[in-house]
């Protein structure tokens, strides 16, 4: 069984890590690269940087960022926020990146993930989906940091981008974002029965159980955190001390 990843998410905007609720009410959580190296030392899988803002002021990605974490950080990371090209993303992977996110882009433009995969490899390729439950049965996509509803149910989505040629999907709940009361475990098993290929839980880990939650219920391949790990409400070695007592694969 392939070990579980956890992953800290360091939302950027205007060069400082930020971090709110339910998208919303942004407040101030560090200097990116400060960060990153805390969480190389904390023994984090990975690390994804996401521009939160970059979509919807349509504001290119600061690639000075990407150089400052490469220099810095000797773990997998990956960026995201406002791509729109595949001359964009040649440009984030050659400034050191190891993988790009998708969101807003790839809605607009699916044929976008199959350049990017076909021109880098599908294992540099996340899509980042972001979805809202609208009725008990359905999940829907958001776009622009969550504040364009798109019509696409998010199973039907899921798989599309997997057709495609993405590498993994970035799933986050808007409903359960920043309140730390636990993963939306029955999207993410949803969208994990459906698909192939790995898929990121993120959106409400605040407790250690829910990260087991999210591994042994919700069947995802990495969670994803952001608060309780800025903050240092845990350690990210208690994360994985919790899990391997779970009897779950981890990393150390």
């Amino acid at each position: 069984m392939l070990a579980k990843r956890i992953i800290p998410c360091l939302d950027v905007r205007e060069g400082r890590v930020v971090k709110g609720v339910q998208f919303e009410n942004l407040r101030d959580a560090g200097d990116p690269v400060e960060l990153a190296k805390y969480y190389v030392d904390e023994r984090a899988d990975e690390l994804v940087f996401l521009d939160i803002t970059a979509s919807k002021e349509k504001r290119p990605i600061v690639y000075e960022l990407v150089e400052r974490v490469a220099e810095e950080v000797f773990i997998p990371f990956t960026i995201g926020g406002g791509l729109t090209s595949s001359k964009e993303i040649q440009e984030i992977l050659k400034r050191g990146a190891d993988k790009i996110t998708l969101n807003t882009a790839a809605v607009h433009n699916p044929e976008l993930i199959a350049e990017a995969a076909a021109s880098f490899g599908s294992q540099c390729v996340v899509v980042a989906i972001d979805v809202k439950r609208v009725t008990p049965e359905r999940w829907e996509i958001f776009t622009h940091g969550g504040s364009k509803a798109t019509g696409l149910e998010a199973v039907a989505w899921a798989r599309r981008v997997e057709e495609h040629g993405a590498g993994e999907i970035m799933l986050t709940s808007m409903d359960t974002d920043g309140r730390k009361s636990g993963y939306d475990l029955v999207i993410t098993r949803k969208i994990g029965e459906a698909l192939g290929i790995p898929v990121i839980a993120s959106g409400g880990g605040g407790e250690l159980n829910h990260f087991a939650d999210a591994f042994q219920i919700g069947g995802a391949d990495a969670a994803l955190a952001a608060s309780v790990f800025h903050f240092k409400k845990f350690k990210i070695k208690q994360v994985k001390e919790f899990l391997q007592a779970q009897n779950i694969p981890v990393r150390f």
